[in-house]
Parts: structure tokens; sequence; C-alpha cells
């Protein structure tokens, strides 16, 4: 059986490689490695094979391994990854250095309530459903264009770009992909700040090589690096 490090080893190398196929820079792209269902002695395990940036979807999980003994005190760089309902924004925004999953206008004014109230700012990402399916979270398209403003304007949150979990289809996973970054594009024009708005967070274990191809700056990795869950 491979060892974490090992999978970390493969999995910088096809990141290389995909970057190297896109013309693109390997230090344009950041790999985050998704740990959930996972124990935090694996979580520590990455951490020793130079990860410090890890993934987590959800927030009693999460808090858990925060506080393991395995992990305490270790500088680990926490992306919340998972949909974050209203009620337990409270538990992670002292926590976290990045939000993925901000889906509503009504998640954002909680996560900069919190924010406020702790005397942070806090970047996070706008979850957009490219994909149309009703089973995933996230804003419309449509909706993210037209409510931007209310986005822009809240005290205690940064938002540095977006997010999306595609299809399984990998073509379709591609358009997908090519539609956040145009989207990202599109929000930039109206942004007060379009120098902030340089994330997409996209692409996982079986097509983050289309994603760089189509401007990744983030990729979520769980099963390369830790096994199937």
């Amino acid at each position: 059986m491979s060892s974490i490090a090992e999978n970390l080893s493969a999995v910088r190398g096809a990141i290389r490689e995909a970057c190297a196929k896109a013309g693109r820079d390997p230090g344009e792209v950041r790999l985050i490695a998704v740990s959930k269902t996972k124990p935090a002695a694996l979580v520590g395990q990455a951490f020793e094979a130079g990860q410090s940036d890890i993934g987590e979807s959800y927030v009693q999980e999460f808090i858990e391994k925060q506080r393991s003994e395995e992990l305490t005190g270790l500088p680990v760089r926490w992306h919340f990854i998972g949909h974050l309902q209203t009620n337990k924004v409270k538990f992670l925004v002292d926590k976290v250095c990045m939000v993925h999953s901000i889906d509503s206008p009504r998640s954002a004014e909680e996560l900069s309530k919190r924010a406020v109230r702790a005397g942070l700012t806090v970047d996070y990402l706008l979850e957009i459903n490219t994909s149309g399916e009703t089973t995933k979270f996230g804003l419309a398209p449509g909706e993210l264009l037209s409510s931007a403003h209310r986005f822009f304007s809240l005290p205690g949150i940064r938002l540095r770009g977006l997010m999306t979990i595609a299809s399984p289809d990998r073509e379709q996973a591609r358009r997908e992909f090519r539609l956040l970054a145009s989207l990202l594009k599109e929000l930039r024009t109206q942004a007060p700040d379009p120098e902030a708005l340089t994330e997409l967070s996209m692409g996982m274990s079986q097509d983050f090589d289309i994603a760089i191809e189509e401007g990744a700056t983030l990729i979520r990795i769980g099963t390369a690096i830790f096994g199937a869950r």
C-alpha cells in the first residue's frame, strides 16, 4: 500500500505535468488535500510530507481534527469546502483560512457578522452550481451576476473567487470549468476590487488535469492522496 507521502509525490508530479501541458506555471496552482472521513493521524502524515493546505467538508469532523492531539499546534491551513449551514458558521470562522462554499447572500451575511464579531477578515469563495443539477448546492450562474453587489459590500469577509463541483463526465466537467472561469471574468468587471478576485477552486482527483487546463488555481484532491472513502 502506498504511503501518504508517496501519494502526495505522485499527485504533485501529475500537477506539474498538467501545468506543463497547459503552458502554466505550477506555482499558480495550489493543492488542497481533502481529508474528510479520514483520521487526524493521516492528516498529520500529509503535513509531515509538506502538505499544509487541508480541506474538510463537515463542521463537527473538522473541529474534532483541529483539536486532536495529533494536529494541535501544527500550522495547518484549513479550508472548509463542504456545504455550510448558517448555524454552523460560528464554529469555524476563526479556524479556517478560506471558506470555499458560500452559496447564498444569507450565508455570506452570517460569515460577515461572525468575522466582524471576532475582529477578523475571512477569505471566501462563492460556490456556483455550473451543472444545474438540483442535488448540488450553489448559486445559479445568472443569480451570481445579479446579486454580486450584495457580496461586495459585506464587512469582515473578502471575496476571492469562485468554486464549483463538476459533473462526473470529463467533457461535461470541462464545459463547467470553462463556464466558471468566464463567470469570474464577468464578476471582476463588477467588483470594486477586481484584483482580489484571483481564485478558481475546481477540479478533484478524477478531473484536476482538465481543471488546470481551464484555469484552476485551487484543486481539491482527496482519494488520490488518502485513498477511497
